[in-house]
């Protein structure tokens, strides 16, 4: 099949699990035998090369602002893809669902990966907000499919549109890095400390870890890995929860082999996000063998089964500094949890099950099932 990629910022992935999935699923698909070509932006992807493990990179530009980047991106990559003759066009994030119908008009099917609720993020203000939930209901016509990667939010694509999607897990394996250059760097010893990987927005709720850490008495370090544009208001406000303390620890982002060391070697994950459908870091840091704590939302709770711990996120801080006191008192504990988490990875989130399940929808839309 001849696949293009669009909606993301693009590969060599350097920003969020999106893009870590189109860099994994794409070099499968190529792997396989599929031409693959993927959309990048042109102020986002620096890498110089015309492909990328075996794909095709297509540079255009956009609006780099907060509202306007993904969408003008996308309809400028859909005018593109009118003439490549594709089999195939795969969207990434609901919002991109108004451009879907495009490439349709050269008879290419579509297929979107819609992602979680993003209308429930608090980045957006009630008119995006408005928008993107019309986005979700135009998912049920403009595109062939749909792919939902959490059972939760398949089932509110049924229950609020009746649309029925497609279950496609997001993959999680990645290479176990031992200590070195990273750690290093960050004056970080293997298992004295917890990890946090995401993007600093309010509703992904980093905040709860910051504040509870400072709660408690350990000489552990908590180590946030990540960082957001458009978000210099919360940034400011987490390095002021956090203070003087040197056990907190930002990093900014870290990517590939750094990332792979940092998660190796962590006593704990922590994933804080309130919205969303299934977090990629969290997934990767079962994958890692980690011991994992999430905030109770059901997508969280529905990917760790019980491979893994949760706190009461409308509480906050306070109740995940109880599961944490907890784990730190007893690494027998984390232990137990570490091994059910890397079963549970190995069993429900494999890369090749994932590449398998894309090229299987792909092979049934293009015989218009």
């Amino acid at each position: 099949m001849n696949i293009a990629m669009l909606g993301t910022r693009g590969v060599p992935a350097s920003y969020s699990g999106f893009e870590t999935c189109v860099e994994e699923l794409g070099s499968r698909l190529v792997q396989r035998g599929h031409q693959v070509t993927v959309y990048c932006r042109s102020h986002h992807i620096t890498y110089d090369q015309p492909t990328y493990k075996g794909m095709r990179l297509v540079k255009l530009p956009t609006v780099p602002n907060k509202y306007l980047d993904t969408i003008v991106h996308s309809f400028l990559s859909s005018l593109h893809a009118l003439t490549q003759g594709y089999d195939i066009c795969l969207y990434f994030i609901a919002g991109n669902s108004l451009v879907t119908w495009i490439p349709r008009l050269a008879g290419q099917r579509t297929v979107l990966n819609v992602d979680g609720l993003d209308w429930k993020r608090e980045k957006w203000p009630p008119l995006a907000k408005r928008y993107i939930q019309f986005a979700e209901r135009m998912s049920a016509v403009l595109p062939n499919a749909v792919v939902t990667d959490s059972r939760v939010v398949q089932r509110y694509y049924q229950e609020v549109y009746g649309i029925q999607s497609t279950y496609i897990a997001y993959g999680a394996e990645r290479p176990r890095v031992p200590p070195g250059e990273t750690l290093a760097r960050f004056g970080l010893a293997p298992r004295r400390y917890v990890l946090f990987v995401g993007r600093l927005v309010p509703e992904n709720c980093a905040h709860h870890l910051v504040e509870a850490w400072r709660s408690l008495d350990t000489d552990l370090r908590c180590v946030i890995v990540g960082d957001a544009p458009y978000a210099e208001a919360y940034k400011a406000e987490l390095r002021r929860l956090a203070g003087d303390d040197p056990r907190i620890v930002f990093t900014g982002y870290v990517f590939g082999d750094g990332y792979h060391e940092l998660s190796t070697s962590a006593y704990a994950f922590v994933e804080t996000s309130g919205v969303g459908g299934t977090h990629p870091a969290l997934v990767e840091a079962m994958a890692f063998g980690n011991c994992v704590v999430v905030h109770d939302t059901p997508e969280n709770l529905e990917t760790i089964g019980d491979a893994g711990l949760w706190y009461d996120g409308r509480v906050g801080a306070a109740s995940l500094a109880r599961v944490l006191r907890t784990l730190l008192d007893a690494p027998p504990l984390v232990e137990a949890y570490r091994r059910r988490a890397a079963e549970r990875a190995a069993r429900c989130f494999s890369w090749e099950a994932v590449t398998d399940a894309y090229e299987a929808l792909f092979q049934r839309v293009l015989a218009g099932r």
